[in-house]
């Protein structure tokens, strides 16, 4: 079965492809012969990630190179005058090929057509990666070394790196500006993004040339680095230990040398999260900000945070102790949910403004989502716990292809085919695709992962 699943899944995959002018530049995120197609006939940056390194570990690379051609093209460069367009550095968070007067046009969205107009603040992100990853499958790092592309690297850091009003490392986002692109109670410093935002420096610490000023980005990179991972390490980490911690602090503290630097009252602490953390498990927090930490679980920021080891190897070994030990909740059927627990009742009115389709457990409200899978693989493979991506992959394995590869399934353990789930979605297919190959050939991780920084801690 899993020789025949995969060829299916190949032959999807090649039949998501985009074409501008004879060339693949994208996969398209659906191919739903029985639902309108809306945006999904796009090509979403974020989507194309995990289509990327399915394509690098087959050794397609020329799709990958044309998409960062295209899409380095697209990149934003106008300087935002009126408040309403996107400022310079950013990347769309999709785009498509038009025909108008017999003539083939790229037209990009920068979230203008977007649910709620919220520009993605991830994409721009996950370029950097892609491209790192391209460059270390096929060692062309020429690509990333030319003029524009170097400029293109140095606008997403503009961006990234701006003075704010802020006394932390960390990057203010609103609510849906990522994978999570709806409502969802992440306005602030969401993991994900903090997450990415780390892997991204390390990529651009990687790519980028010291000539024509790029020092200057690649000493900024360096000192953010070390803030950032910090931080990160430092206020995110939860275990049963850091639990008590934050049980016993004084509030209202001031000064400069305070255990309490947030704020933590110890009446927010969940009363589910003292019964669900396992004794050797632990895990980072989905966002942190003053007097206010979110306790959930968010699969993509912890599984991510292991790839780029911005989690310490002791942190890593918890996380997947915690997922193997709450495996019911966090895969259940379909590996695996994007966020755990799901808010309910009068948090859910509030949180999510009544969305319908982010009913509890259904969608980003604790949803599962097979696009997940090549992230645990990935995880898994790191922290040489194989056995956990073997178990998922045979659980994803007996319901993908005969459920035609829903986007998302719905329901406390993901048992039900998500409500407004497109199926022969694109990622869902190439997470599957990726999973196998990264397991097949771990060696392939290295596209994706980093080993410790040596610049870590701050001076």
């Amino acid at each position: 079965m899993s020789h025949e699943l995969m060829r299916e899944a190949r032959e999807l995959l090649d039949k998501s492809l985009l074409y501008y002018q004879g060339r693949p530049v994208g996969t398209v995120a659906a191919n739903d012969p029985d639902m309108e197609a809306l945006n999904y006939d796009q090509c979403f940056v974020r989507d194309f990630v995990v289509s990327a390194i399915a394509f690098l570990t087959e050794g397609q690379f020329e799709i990958v190179r044309d998409f960062l051609l295209v899409t380095l093209h697209l990149q934003s460069h106008e300087k935002q005058m009126d408040g309403f367009s996107p400022g310079p550095g950013l990347m769309p968070a999709s785009f498509k090929v038009e025909h108008i007067d017999g003539e083939e046009r790229l037209v990009a969205d920068f979230g203008e057509h977007a649910i709620a107009r919220v520009p993605p603040v991830d994409c721009c992100l996950w370029w950097i990666l892609i491209l790192r990853a391209y460059a270390k499958a096929t060692g062309d790092w020429a690509l990333a070394h030319q003029a524009d592309f170097q400029e293109g690297i140095k606008l997403i850091l503009d961006l990234c790196l701006v003075h704010r009003f802020a006394m932390y490392p960390t990057m203010l986002v609103p609510d849906g500006a990522f994978m999570i692109d709806r409502r969802m109670g992440v306005y602030g410093h969401p993991l994900e993004i903090q997450v990415l935002f780390y892997a991204a420096l390390r990529a651009a610490k990687e790519l980028l040339l010291p000539d024509n000023n790029g020092d200057e980005y690649l000493e900024a990179v360096k000192h953010r680095l070390g803030t950032l991972g910090y931080h990160v390490r430092e206020y995110y980490w939860l275990n049963l230990q850091r639990l008590n911690e934050i049980y016993r602090f004084s509030g209202d503290e001031f000064g400069q040398e305070v255990a309490n630097k947030f704020n933590i009252y110890a009446d927010s602490i969940p009363p589910w999260l003292t019964e669900w953390l396992p004794e050797n498990g632990g895990y980072l927090a989905g966002n942190l900000g003053p007097g206010w930490m979110d306790f959930r679980f968010f699969a993509l920021g912890n599984l991510m945070a292991i790839l780029i080891s911005l989690a310490s190897e002791e942190e890593a070994q918890q996380i997947m102790n915690l997922i193997e030990a709450c495996w019911h909740d966090l895969v259940g059927y379909m590996p695996m949910k994007i966020c755990f627990p799901a808010v309910e009742g009068a948090d859910w009115r509030i949180i999510t403004g009544c969305d319908p389709k982010n009913r509890p457990w259904s969608y980003h409200n604790g949803g599962n989502w097979p696009i997940l899978l090549w992230m645990l693989t990935a995880a898994a493979i790191k922290t040489n716990r194989q056995e956990i991506a073997q178990k998922a992959i045979a659980v994803a394995e007996e319901r993908l292809g005969k459920d035609c590869w829903p986007e998302y399934y719905d329901g406390k353990n993901g048992r039900l085919i998500g409500k407004e789930s497109r199926r022969y979605q694109t990622w869902s297919i190439a997470g599957y695709l990726a999973a196998k190959d990264l397991l097949a050939n771990p060696a392939n991780l290295n596209l994706i992962s980093f080993d410790e920084n040596p610049e870590f801690i701050p001076s």
